[in-house]
């Protein structure tokens, strides 16, 4: 069965640095795109990034020059490097396996990890 166990949610004060985590298991990682949403308290989810199985990344205009998506496909890991936090960007994350392996955008995932809180306060 697949899964994906996301890591590294903490409380972090504006300006700070976080590195996400994504172990995943039950399907062959490299073939696969992988996405990050979030999901603020009372929101809806929102797309945050996404990387292709060849390394291509996009990210959502309100976190570019600040987040970075990358993969280790020898680990099977998908990370999220959280840098110049905001107090808006609290929310949980959550990977997720792409349907394909060249999807960057959007919403449109198979599976999806139970998330980890990122809070952006001081």
């Amino acid at each position: 069965a697949v899964q994906l166990v996301e890591f590294g949610g903490a409380l972090v004060q504006p300006g700070g640095s976080l590195r996400l985590s994504c172990q995943t298991s039950g399907f062959d990682f490299k073939d696969y795109g992988m996405t990050w949403i979030r999901q603020a308290p009372g929101e809806r989810p929102e797309w945050v990034s996404g990387i292709s199985s060849t390394g291509d990344t996009q990210y959502t205009d309100s976190v570019k020059g600040r987040f970075t998506v990358s993969r280790d496909n020898a680990k099977s890991t998908l990370y999220l490097q959280l840098d110049s936090l905001k107090t808006e960007d609290t929310a949980v994350y959550f990977c997720a396996k792409r349907r394909t392996s060249w999807e960057l955008v959007g919403l449109t995932y198979t599976d999806r990890g139970q998330g980890t809180l990122v809070i952006v306060s001081s």
